[in-house]
């Protein structure tokens, strides 16, 4: 049996329509609508039909990796000449939205690729490391993660106690530590790993599969997430290459501009999940009947689509205007973090409306809701919990540092 029939095909059709309330496709060019639909077509044919099934066996479906680089989901927005797709922002934020639109695992799983893997290696890495890994890491044939959040230090990565120390032969150093809930860590074939070297200095390094002392156990019973594969990263005296340190960054601002990138990502794909769900109660709102008629009919569940678009199209507003920031260089952090905050949490409060919608099948795989709850409980914890992005918007509008 090959990899792409050990899942059930449901006989279910992808019946998503896209809702666009306020006529935001007028803002896209005709190449944003194109790929889109190029990316949804293929999401709809090979990702829809077999999602369920990933999910309830907790099992990442490796075969979809060459049509996630085919439909240019890697590092869309790097440059054509590494390989990779030489698109704007704007077009990076509609994969990702297609993407989670079925599954926030599956766009987790080309998030981290294209920001948190390839992205570094771009902006902070030597030529010699973006001609070696960008061009294959854009077709699927290398996979990546990321290396930062540690047990002991989550929200507070300063305090990493991974490090790197010279090895004495002037050519290696030796790696120590550990990270975990590292998404794509079970079968990525490098890491880009934040770690201090003996200054205290954080810095970067490209650890790949196979050198000794390398292992990444797979995090299992996962509640959320179940359709992507997460674990650790655990380093005992790897010998790596001084060759592999990314030469252009030192201290926190590496992995935090590449945590930006990818937020940015999450902005979008947060509102494909929350489309996903008033999709789903929007129709069934007019399919199931109680008191002779359609429960779409009724007050209340008209209260709640009402409320559930209103919120959506705030976002589509706020996250395209974050694109145009992105593409012209003027996005700052904070606007980052407000995006991300904001529709990751109208996303779970989409999705929280349209189960109660649906009453006992909401909680079914014959729907896609529960599964998009679930998900974006590990979405909102993810690259800045809820309440750190709320207080980097605090800290952007006060001047005062709530951190400390």
């Amino acid at each position: 049996m090959n990899a792409e029939n050990s899942f059930i095909r449901s006989n279910k059709t992808d019946a998503y329509q896209h809702h666009d309330y306020y006529l935001m496709d007028e803002l896209l060019t005709e190449e944003h609508i194109l790929i889109r639909n190029t990316v949804r077509d293929w999401v709809k044919k090979d990702l829809s039909p077999i999602i369920e099934d990933c999910a309830q066996k907790a099992a990442f479906p490796h075969h979809i990796i060459k049509g996630l680089a085919d439909a240019g989901a890697f590092g869309p927005q790097l440059p054509a000449e590494y390989g990779c797709g030489g698109l704007d922002y704007i077009t990076y934020g509609i994969i990702m939205q297609e993407l989670e639109r079925c599954d926030s695992g599956i766009r987790s799983t080309a998030s981290v690729q294209g920001s948190l893997v390839m992205y570094p290696i771009y902006k902070f890495g030597s030529e010699e490391q973006k001609h070696k890994y960008l061009p294959k890491l854009a077709k699927g044939e290398l996979m990546g993660c990321f290396g930062l959040t540690e047990p002991n230090h989550g929200s507070n990565p300063a305090g990493m106690t991974t490090n790197f120390k010279d090895a004495g032969d002037g050519k290696n150093v030796i790696l120590n530590g550990a990270k975990m809930w590292i998404s794509n860590a079970p079968f990525a074939d490098i890491a880009v790993v934040w770690g201090k070297n003996e200054e205290g200095k954080i810095k970067g390094i490209i650890v790949e599969r196979g050198m000794e002392g390398f292992t990444t156990p797979e995090t299992h019973n996962k509640w959320s997430l179940r359709a992507s594969a997460t674990g650790e990263l655990v380093f005992n005296d790897v010998l790596v290459p001084k060759e592999n340190i990314l030469p252009n960054v030192e201290g926190l601002k590496g992995p935090l501009t590449c945590l930006n990138s990818a937020r940015y990502g999450i902005s979008w794909g947060a509102i494909g999940a929350a489309l996903d769900c008033y999709d789903t109660a929007l129709r069934y709102s007019k399919e199931r009947i109680q008191f002779g008629r359609p429960i779409g009919g009724f007050q209340l569940q008209q209260k709640k689509l009402a409320e559930m678009i209103t919120e959506i199209t705030k976002a589509q507003l706020l996250t395209w205007r974050l694109g145009v920031l992105m593409n012209e260089g003027r996005a700052t952090p904070a606007q980052i973090s407000m995006a991300k905050r904001n529709n990751v949490d109208l996303a779970l409060n989409v999705a929280r409306n349209a189960r109660q919608m649906l009453g006992g099948m909401g909680i079914t795989g014959e729907y896609p809701i529960m599964r998009h709850m679930m998900n974006l409980e590990s979405v909102v914890t993810y690259e800045g919990t809820h309440d750190i992005h709320l207080l980097i918007t605090g800290m952007d509008v006060t001047g005062e540092n709530a951190f400390v």
